[in-house]
C-alpha cells in the first residue's frame, strides 16, 4: 500500500483526502502550519480518531520522519515550488495543486528535479477527468471536428471580500495571482489541451475593477493565436454578481461544434457533428455530471491514475509538462497585459511577482 501525505489543509484539501481514501492509499500524515486546520480536515472525513495518521506543522520534519511515497501539495500557490522541490529531494512523488508554480523558472526546476530523482509529478488539473471533457477529447482525437477553427473559455465567477480575507495570500502577486491564475487556470489548461500545445502569440487586457483590496486582476481577456492557425479567446473574472454564473468551453471545427458548461465544465450543452455516429453512452447534449462543488469529481480518477503511474512506472496522464503549459499561458497573458503588446511563445522566464506595482487606474 502506497504511503501518502498531504501538505496544506485548506479549502481544497477535503477533495484530496477523499480521493486518497477512495483509492486505498495509506494516509501516513497531514501537515499544516495551523494545526487546527489539519484536525478539522480529519474530523470532517471521520479520520480524527486514527492514531496512524501523524500530524505535523513542519513539512520538512514530516518528510524526514514519515518518508511518504506520494505527497499532495495544497498550500497557497506561492509555496508550491519550494515545497515540491523539497519533496522531490526526499524521494516523494507528487500531486501539485494548480498552479504548479508561479514562474517558468520554478516550473522548469520541478520538472528537472523530478526527472533526476526518478519520481512522478502530476499537475492537479482534475477537470481533464470530467466525463464531459473526456467525451470532447475523444471526439477531438477521433478527428470528428475536422479542421479546427477556434475556441473560447469563459470563467464567470464571483468572489467577495470575505473570500480574500479568509486567506490573505489570495489575490497577491507574491503568493497567488488573480482571476486568471487562481480561478481560470483549469479552463485555460483545457483550452490549450484541445486546440494544441503550440502557441504562437497572445494578446491580453486585464484590470482590477471591483476588488480594490487585492493586488491582482479581477477581469482578464485574451486572444490566443495557435501555430495551427486556430485562434481562441479567454475571459476570466470574479466580478459576477451575486454568485458563480458559469464556466464554459467552446470548440469549433469544420465538422463539429461542442460547448461544455455548468459550474465547472461538468455539463455538455452542445455536441453536434456532421458524422452523426452512434451516441456515446448518454454523453450527449443535455448531459450533466452531478458534483458537490466547483472542484468537480476529478480528484478521485486523477489519484487513481497517479497510483497506476507509480505501479507501472509510467508518466501520469496529467504530468508536470502539462502543468507548465497551463502556467505558461497564464503568465503570457499577464506579461501582455503589463506591457500592452502581443507576447510570443515559448515564453522566456516570467513570474507573477513581476506584476507587482502594476497600475490598474482609478476609473
Amino acid at each position: 500500500m502506497i504511503s501518502y501525505a498531504l501538505i496544506g489543509c485548506g479549502r481544497i484539501a477535503a477533495n484530496h483526502i477523499k480521493a486518497a481514501v477512495k483509492n486505498g492509499l495509506r494516509i501516513a500524515a497531514v501537515c499544516d502550519v495551523i494545526p487546527q486546520k489539519a484536525e478539522a480536515l480529519l474530523k470532517n472525513r471521520g479520520l480524527d480518531a486514527s492514531s496512524s495518521i501523524r500530524r505535523y506543522a513542519d513539512y520538512k520534519l514530516m518528510l524526514s520522519q514519515v518518508r511518504p511515497q506520494l505527497v499532495a501539495i495544497a498550500t497557497e500557490s506561492g509555496k508550491h515550488a519550494k515545497i515540491a522541490l523539497d519533496c522531490i529531494g526526499a524521494g516523494a512523488s507528487l500531486i501539485i495543486e494548480k498552479p504548479m508554480a508561479l514562474s517558468i523558472k520554478d516550473a522548469d526546476a520541478i520538472i528537472a528535479a523530478g526527472k533526476e530523482k526518478g519520481v512522478k509529478v502530476c499537475a492537479c488539473h482534475q477537470n481533464r477527468f470530467n466525463l464531459s471533457v473526456q467525451r470532447l477529447r475523444a471526439a477531438l482525437e477521433g478527428g470528428r471536428f475536422g479542421k479546427l477553427s477556434h475556441g473560447a473559455v469563459h470563467v464567470r465567477w464571483s468572489r467577495n471580500e470575505a473570500y480574500y480575507k479568509q486567506a490573505p495570500w489570495r489575490g497577491t502577486w507574491e503568493e497567488d495571482g488573480g482571476a486568471l491564475m487562481n480561478q481560470s487556470i483549469h479552463g485555460i489548461d483545457l483550452l490549450r489541451w484541445m486546440l494544441g500545445d503550440d502557441i504562437e502569440e497572445v494578446f491580453a487586457y486585464a484590470s482590477n475593477r471591483l476588488h480594490p483590496y487585492i493586488e491582482a486582476e479581477d477581469i482578464g481577456i485574451a486572444v490566443v493565436k495557435f501555430k495551427s492557425g486556430a485562434t481562441a479567446t479567454i475571459e476570466g473574472t470574479t466580478n459576477v454578481y451575486p454568485e458563480n454564473l458559469e464556466e464554459t468551453l467552446y470548440i469549433f471545427g469544420e465538422n463539429g461544434t461542442v460547448k461544455l458548461g455548468g459550474k465547472s465544465l461538468n455539463a455538455i450543452d452542445i455536441f453536434e457533428f456532421s458524422d452523426k455516429c452512434e451516441a456515446g453512452k448518454g454523453l450527449e447534449a443535455g448531459f450533466i455530471e452531478e458534483t458537490e462543488n466547483v472542484y468537480g469529481n476529478g480528484h478521485a480518477p486523477l489519484y487513481k491514475d497517479v497510483i497506476s503511474a507509480l505501479e507501472n512506472d509510467r508518466e501520469p496522464y496529467i504530468d508536470a509538462e502539462a502543468g507548465r503549459r497551463a502556467l505558461e499561458l497564464v503568465l503570457a497573458i499577464y506579461r501582455s497585459a503589463r506591457e500592452g503588446r502581443p507576447v510570443r511563445l515559448p515564453l522566456e522566464d516570467f513570474s507573477t511577482r513581476e506584476m507587482t506595482g502594476i497600475g490598474w487606474g482609478t476609473n
